[in-house]
């Protein structure tokens, strides 16, 4: 695919949409339902009740929230959200083993599919693997992408500790690289015997550590380089990737390769500064420009994508109108609608189709 051909497609078509009046940019902020969001969970009552009767009552701290195909439509009605790409949060199926966690990564697959035809313009999906099995997680892959037509795959930082990148994951990248996917990266919880006993909750700072250590193993390891095909999108703005890009790249330079650990590959700094400029970022939980001019400092803007973070941002949505204003910092709204909208169908062409980009 001609990457050069299709952003001056899709930024052509931001700019033809303000043109053809189909939004409102009064006062240099782009207005109507617009918005395709990268980074929004579902919760099926089947899974939701799984998870309560495992005893997860909160996710990274957070209380498990309610979900309803109703509630998305309202809130994206809400907030100029045209479509959701959904996918599960943390702990995905992995609190499940065996027959268990297939039979349930299934079953939230199906639900996500099962919305492409009762809301079909609203919903596009992000498959949940039953990681940490790689075999049936290829499995299930091979049956989301090819029976389902799903959008993509979401997957988790870590599992039982053990972050993406590992040589164990190997089977499922060379998977992943041969479809092509779009692979939401969503940070997973510490367990308690791994992380300092701090009186937060880990989706406040800690899920984004945990976000930084996977890019940071995806790049050392060589998958991104050995598996191209992938794209990987990293919640939260990247966690601390863009401000860490010279950081990571130090261990390079002359003097320093005593203290690589054996058998780990080692990567000049401009690797690493290439290879951040590969993720995609989306806005979740951090719009401001403290964040995001980091992101585009060591990134692309045509890699940066909008994201809610609902139902688990519920408590700080409740209104109406623009989600993330913080934006208009960093963006024109001629850019916003590249991020919150062009980057996005272009990387998704099930859901470009569907929404009828």
């Amino acid at each position: 695919m001609n990457r050069k051909f299709t952003r001056r497609r899709a930024v052509t078509s931001a700019a033809a949409l303000v043109g053809a009046g189909l939004f409102s940019t009064a006062a240099g902020v782009p207005s109507g339902a617009y918005r395709i969001d990268l980074h929004a969970h579902f919760l099926p009552p089947g899974y939701r009740a799984s998870l309560l009767s495992h005893g997860y009552f909160t996710i990274g701290g957070y209380p498990t929230p309610d979900w309803s195909p109703e509630s998305a439509l309202d809130f994206m009605d809400r907030y100029g959200i045209a479509a959701q790409a959904l996918s599960i949060s943390d702990p995905g199926v992995s609190f499940l083993r065996g027959a268990e966690a297939r039979d349930m990564a299934r079953y939230c697959n199906t639900y996500a599919a099962g919305l492409f035809k009762s809301h079909p313009t609203r919903f596009g999906g992000f498959a949940v693997l039953p990681m940490p099995d790689v075999a049936a997680s290829i499995a299930e892959l091979e049956y989301a992408l090819t029976v389902l037509k799903l959008d993509g795959v979401v997957l988790l930082s870590s599992y039982d500790g053990v972050y993406l990148g590992d040589p164990r994951f190997e089977p499922l990248m060379a998977a992943l690289d041969r479809h092509n996917a779009y692979v939401f990266v969503h940070p997973a919880s510490v367990s308690q015997d791994s992380k300092p006993e701090l009186p937060l909750p880990d989706f406040l700072y800690e899920f984004t550590f945990d976000t930084t250590r996977a890019a940071t193993m995806l790049m050392y390891t060589g998958t991104m380089r050995r598996y191209p095909r992938i794209r990987f999108q990293l919640a939260h703005a990247g966690g601390t990737i863009p401000f860490l890009t010279y950081r990571l790249g130090v261990l390079s330079k002359t003097g320093a390769a005593d203290l690589f650990p054996p058998g780990v590959p080692r990567p000049s700094a401009f690797d690493v500064a290439e290879l951040v400029k590969t993720f995609f970022y989306d806005t979740a939980l951090s719009p401001a420009a403290t964040d995001l001019r980091s992101v585009l400092a060591a990134g692309q803007q045509s890699r940066v994508v909008f994201g809610s973070d609902w139902p688990f941002s519920q408590l700080t949505l409740t209104g109406s109108g623009d989600p993330q204003p913080e934006l208009n910092q960093t963006f024109t709204a001629g850019d916003r609608l590249e991020v919150e909208r062009a980057n996005a169908l272009r990387e998704l062409p099930r859901l470009a189709q569907a929404v009828g980009s």
